[in-house]
């Protein structure tokens, strides 16, 4: 998968410690020797979850950083801790110990994560996340409101990614008349119109049969590579995390295993001001 469309990063070295359990895209041998490591796009550093006073820990002493252009599979057993991580990742839960980091500088707000997932972050969802009451149209226009975003550009924006995801068609139902896979490519639509940065998809086939599954997966893969994404992938499939570059196992909580290669990036384009420079509308 083609690298992450980064915009110029004013951020910080990051000289926090290294991953726990070396990889051979991180390790020492890799690249040119003296070479400055990039900043990763989003990184974990000593982050730990507990529940219960302590006596539940969902995460323990994790460090993983992930670079723009990666495609990163999490795989693991249900509740070895996967879906906690991707809530590290995206704010929606905050770490008891260590610190998320997105390029090279500490997320520690409400506000700061707020910020993120409308603007850098898209999400996809196992149980789709829909509004049951609106049309397809309208729940992908709905990510693109609070930016200051005129109604007729926001529904050309929903509509062009709609028309990507094969719903042109389909734009105008509600989506309790959608099926299941048609359901999940209303929420990939969702998680794509901000031109996400990074795109998180947590067990994005599971509620799909092995049809829609396959469909689904083969459109999050060309999407992501189309756009030129940062991709971090949650699922329990083996065969589906084998088509990442990277493989990180998550087991009781820990990364016991990190496999492949960070995918380099391309040349980054000089981008326009405006922040819906990767959609155009009629």
């Amino acid at each position: 998968m083609k690298a992450g469309r980064a915009t110029a990063a004013n951020a910080e070295a990051d000289s926090g410690p290294g991953m726990a359990v070396t990889s051979a895209a991180n390790s020492p041998d890799s690249g040119c020797a003296g070479a400055a490591k990039p900043t990763p796009l989003i990184a974990l550093r000593g982050v730990s979850r507990l529940h219960d006073g302590g006596a539940i820990a969902a995460l323990t002493d994790i460090d993983l950083a992930i670079e723009a252009g990666d495609c990163v599979a999490v795989v693991g057993a249900s509740g070895s801790g996967k879906s906690s991580l991707v809530n590290m990742l995206c704010g929606i839960d905050f770490p008891s110990a260590g610190s998320v980091l997105w390029n090279g500088r500490p997320v520690a707000t409400q506000r700061q994560w707020a910020r993120l997932r409308r603007t850098a972050i898209g999400i996809v969802f196992q149980e789709f996340n829909l509004i049951p009451t609106l049309t397809a149209i309208e729940n992908v226009e709905l990510a693109l409101f609070g930016r200051g975003i005129a109604a007729s550009r926001r529904q050309a924006r929903a509509a062009i990614m709609l028309y990507r995801v094969g719903l042109e068609q389909r734009m105008h139902n509600a989506v309790t008349t959608l099926s299941g896979g048609e359901r999940q490519r209303v929420a990939i639509a969702r998680a794509l119109v901000n031109a996400p940065r990074l795109l998180l998809a947590d067990e994005p086939t599971g509620s799909l049969d092995s049809v829609n599954a396959l469909l689904v997966a083969e459109l999050l893969f060309k999407l992501s590579q189309e756009l030129g994404m940062t991709t971090v992938l949650v699922t329990h499939d083996e065969a589906l995390a084998a088509r990442c570059p990277r493989r990180v196992r998550i087991k009781d909580g820990r990364v016991v295993e990190d496999l492949g290669s960070i995918t380099a990036a391309p040349p980054v384009a000089a981008e326009p001001a405006t922040p819906e420079h990767t959609v155009s509308t009629p």
